[in-house]
């Protein structure tokens, strides 16, 4: 009975993820996602506490899989709000051939 209660409630998750997903508009999920890199870091303490109760070699699989994806993930996320921010950064101004300052 709980294997069928988890079953559920990922995929109403998986749902309701989708759902919320698909209504920001384009133009706003890039600093939606960068500003939400907390949430990666929720998502991957998650997975480690998954993997440290880990039995079974396929729990321990799946474990380290959802460690190794939250952790490319998060920084992923961190990667794309610096290159975000990077392109409102005032340009450095450079070096007169004339001057050679």
């Amino acid at each position: 009975m709980t294997d069928l209660l988890y079953v559920y409630i990922f995929m109403l998750a998986a749902f309701t993820g989708y759902e919320v997903i698909s209504r920001v508009p384009v133009i706003l999920h890039t600093p939606l996602m960068s500003g939400s890199n907390f949430v990666h870091g929720v998502v991957l303490v998650g997975a480690m506490y998954a993997l440290g109760h880990a039995e079974t070699p396929l729990q321990i699989g799946l474990g380290f899989l959802a460690v190794l994806l939250g952790a490319a993930n998060a920084a992923g996320g961190y990667v794309v709000t610096e290159r975000m921010l990077a392109m409102f950064a005032p340009k450095k101004q450079l070096a007169s051939p004339t001057t050679g300052a």
